[in-house]
């Protein structure tokens, strides 16, 4: 093993902190002041994240206010998740040289096959798409869909054609980040409500928990294959870590003037 990386386990955090916190490793990895940083969390209440370019007015507001559900817009792209019992990722990494210095479609591939061996470690069968589609016809209205576990995208992986990861990238001229929720427990009502869907009788078909394939599944197993899976993937050591006081400081700032605000999360 050539070089050392980090690995942070934050546990359950409120929704603006997870956002700030995740930006916040992202921009001291990419001043060189930290190594690249694998981060997994989960969230101190049912919340919503959306991406980037996604319209507010996707989610049921008025819902999520009345239930107390955060909804908060993330830097990277991609759809709205509703998250709650889960184990979600965040991976922040220089591209100026190295491994991740090429696409968009390459960093996505290389992430998701550490995922897919982590899977792999215990015990489900995954399914690495590798392909880039255009859906035409009848199919074609899933890509309408605000939720991210709706459709596959490339470099996401499924168990029985059935999403189990869904992923989303920003990407900077000198670093990315990516964040990514896997679904223990999906809240399929809570779901239905929160983005007016009618039904979810096609939700259950296109994405799955994994307490549906491993009911006796245990986070901190699956944390250990994640962990482990990376460290053999990239040829790199994981250490344990935990955020600098700096990047605390930074994400306490982004949490209070950013993802709290209402300017950033209703942009759109």
């Amino acid at each position: 093993m050539s070089e050392t990386w980090r690995f942070i386990d934050s546990g359950p955090c409120s929704a603006a902190y997870n956002m700030a916190l995740d930006e916040s490793i992202a921009v001291t990895v990419r001043n060189s002041q930290a190594p690249p940083t694998l981060r997994l969390y989960g969230w101190d209440l049912p919340s919503v994240t959306i991406g980037y370019f996604q319209k507010i007015g996707e989610v049921d507001m008025a819902y999520c206010l009345q239930k107390n559900i955060p909804v908060v817009r993330r830097t990277t792209g991609g759809r709205a998740i509703l998250h709650g019992n889960e184990i979600t990722y965040s991976f922040s990494v220089k591209t100026r040289t190295g491994l991740f210095s090429k696409s968009l479609f390459d960093s996505y591939k290389k992430i998701s096959a550490a995922f897919s061996n982590a899977f792999l470690k215990i015990g489900a069968s995954p399914e690495l798409k590798l392909l880039k589609e255009i859906r035409r016809g009848p199919e074609a209205s899933v890509q309408k869909s605000p939720l991210c576990f709706q459709s596959v995208s490339y470099g996401e992986i499924t168990v029985d054609s059935r999403k189990i990861i869904g992923s989303a990238q920003k990407r900077w001229t000198d670093g990315l980040l990516q964040q990514g929720s896997i679904p223990l427990v999906i809240e399929r009502d809570g779901l239905a409500k929160v983005f007016r869907i009618d039904t979810c009788l096609e939700t259950k078909n296109s994405f799955t928990g994994l307490h549906d394939i491993f009911p006796g599944l245990l986070p901190d197993a699956l944390k250990t294959a994640i962990r482990t899976s990376f460290e053999e993937t990239f040829d790199v050591r994981l250490a344990i870590s935990s955020p600098s006081s700096e990047e605390v400081s930074l994400a306490r700032e982004l949490e209070a003037g950013k993802y709290s605000s209402r300017e950033w999360n209703c942009k759109r």
